[in-house]
């Protein structure tokens, strides 16, 4: 889902607020996270999991075509975990969905 999609089903999900009022409001959300991440803030939303930045350290690289070491400067990661109920909700999806797979899997290998 990209999010001209996400903001479309939650406008059909709201009808009385206007398509581009939801996609302002969607896109204040997303601009408020970056804006805490880039401030060294951890953004949480209970349920469905929290937003960090991870520093990555300065290392030596190496340029795969021609093997040469290469500095690679330190940076900053966006890291997202999901929350509890977010990782329960989707594991049983998943669950429901392997008993399927398993199946498909055993006729597989019989080929």
């Amino acid at each position: 889902m990209i999010k001209s999609e996400l903001v479309q089903r939650i406008a059909e999900h709201n009808p009385h607020l206007y398509q581009r009022d939801v996609e302002n409001i969607v896109n204040a959300i997303l601009d408020e996270i970056v804006e805490a991440l880039a401030r060294g803030d951890r953004v949480e939303l209970r349920g469905f999991g929290a937003f960090s930045v991870k520093h990555r350290p300065a290392r030596a690289g190496r340029n795969p075509r021609t093997g040469e070491h290469v500095p690679v400067d330190q940076k900053s990661v966006p890291f997202f975990k999901t929350g509890k109920e977010m990782r329960e909700r989707l594991n049983r999806g998943s669950e429901d969905n392997d008993s399927d797979d398993s199946d498909s899997d055993h006729s597989d290998s019989d080929t």
